[in-house]
């Protein structure tokens, strides 16, 4: 980069965090995640306010920089989130987890699918394979957003209970499952298969990261210890880092490879040394997340002409009624109580950062085109944002009614008695 793009970087990294936080502050109060409000600031700088400035003050030779940016802090917040995850509660509620994973993937797939089929009937046009386009929908109407759902749930501290276990284990699965069905688009848009069997490297990663790697990094961190808590950092974040990269180049997005190493931590490291260093990792990914939020938006360009609106409707539509009644249905089916299945539904409505990254690489692929794009971006806000109110209804109702609608059992199950 030249002195004067270096100079252009410095002073759109001082907007992004100076408008972002600003509306981030601005949403909180409102009850509504900082996510919204970051996602909001990139849309602000997109073409849709600004126009041809847009280019101007977010120059192209600056844009993968800033994407770079932001790229290491969605990979630090998942060794974060990770080292923070309680494996064993996930290992009692995985049978639950699984059923409603498939109940929340399945059904919004097929509305997916059908939405897909029904676009060129309302004069809604597709670009490239067919095929690949009907996938990609289906794919990106089942997303959950699992770093953001990780986000609202620790901003209204909800990752201890049960129900917010119970969604982070679900979000987690359904996000495996859509990226290796993503996997498949690509496949099928780049006119190889390699992708589709790549995914499988995920498995001996796994047991390598469980049986050679883990022993020796559990040595490591003893030796170390709390004396020397700056190479703890440094050496776990080396790790995440590393395996990131691993998970991208297997066809799997470098989230998963971050999180896996942040769950191994927790497993090695003496428990208050990890929460330390998780602590000082979560403020330097929420120092870099909204530059990636900020350079998602800067590609929405938002025109409310009819077909978009109608666009808008139908999308919305099937991604809300497919995700709530495929994951309520699914909790039902699993006897948990209505107040908490409903919750877990509401949860796992939430799109946002993983939305964003399906939606980034069907454009960059040319599955969707510039409104698509834009009309996807507007619905996973929409969803988003619907997460906060939703949330707070259901405790305020719960307190009236003397329970608590995000907690479970050990197993899963609804506390104390009876359902409703």
């Amino acid at each position: 980069m030249s002195g004067n793009q270096i100079a252009v970087l410095l002073l759109d990294l001082v907007g992004v965090f100076a408008v972002c936080g600003l509306l981030g502050s601005l949403v909180a109060k409102l009850g509504q995640p900082p996510v919204i409000g970051e996602l909001l600031g990139g849309v602000l700088f997109g073409p849709t306010v600004l126009g041809p400035w847009s280019g101007v003050l977010f120059p192209d030779a600056v844009r993968p920089t800033l994407g770079a940016f932001g790229n290491v802090g969605v990979a630090l917040f998942m060794f974060a989130l990770g080292a923070e995850f309680d494996g064993s509660a996930v290992r009692t509620r995985l049978r639950h987890a699984w059923v409603v994973a498939a109940g929340a993937m399945l059904v919004p797939f097929a509305l997916g699918v059908g939405t897909a089929l029904l676009l060129p009937v309302l004069g809604v046009g597709q670009r490239g394979s067919p095929t690949a386009f009907v996938l990609f929908l289906g794919v990106a109407l089942s997303i959950t957003a699992f770093p953001v759902l990780a986000r609202i749930l620790d901003d209204r501290g909800l990752v201890r209970t049960g129900v917010g276990r119970l969604a982070l284990t679900v979000a987690a699965l359904c996000d495996v499952l859509a990226w290796s069905a993503l996997a498949v688009v690509v496949a099928i848009v780049s006119g190889s298969g390699g992708h589709v069997w790549q995914v499988l490297l995920l498995v001996p990663l796994v047991v390598v990261l469980r049986f050679a790697v883990g022993p020796v990094l559990r040595l490591v961190l003893l030796r170390l210890g709390p004396r020397q808590e700056n190479a703890v950092v440094v050496l776990l974040l080396a790790g995440a880092l590393a395996c990131g990269a691993a998970t991208e180049l297997m066809g799997l997005h470098f989230i998963f490879g971050a999180f896996v190493f942040g769950l191994l931590a927790a497993r090695s490291g003496p428990g208050p040394l990890v929460a330390r260093v998780r602590g000082r990792v979560l403020e330097i990914s929420r120092f870099f997340l909204p530059v990636y939020l900020v350079v998602a938006g800067l590609q929405v360009d938002i025109a409310f002409d009819p077909a978009s609106l109608v666009l808008l409707g139908v999308v919305l539509f099937a991604a809300t009624a497919g995700k709530t009644l495929g994951a309520f249905g699914a909790a039902k089916a699993c006897r948990l109580r209505t107040r908490p299945a409903t919750a877990l539904a509401v949860l796992l409505n939430t799109r946002g950062l993983t939305e964003l990254i399906v939606l980034s690489t069907g454009l960059q692929l040319g599955v969707i085109d510039r409104r698509q794009y834009s009309v996807m971006v507007l619905m996973a806000l929409a969803t988003t944002a619907a997460t906060g109110p939703a949330l707070a209804w259901l405790a305020r109702r719960g307190n009236r009614l003397g329970e608590d609608p995000f907690e479970l059992d050990a197993v899963g199950m609804p506390v104390g008695g009876a359902r409703r």
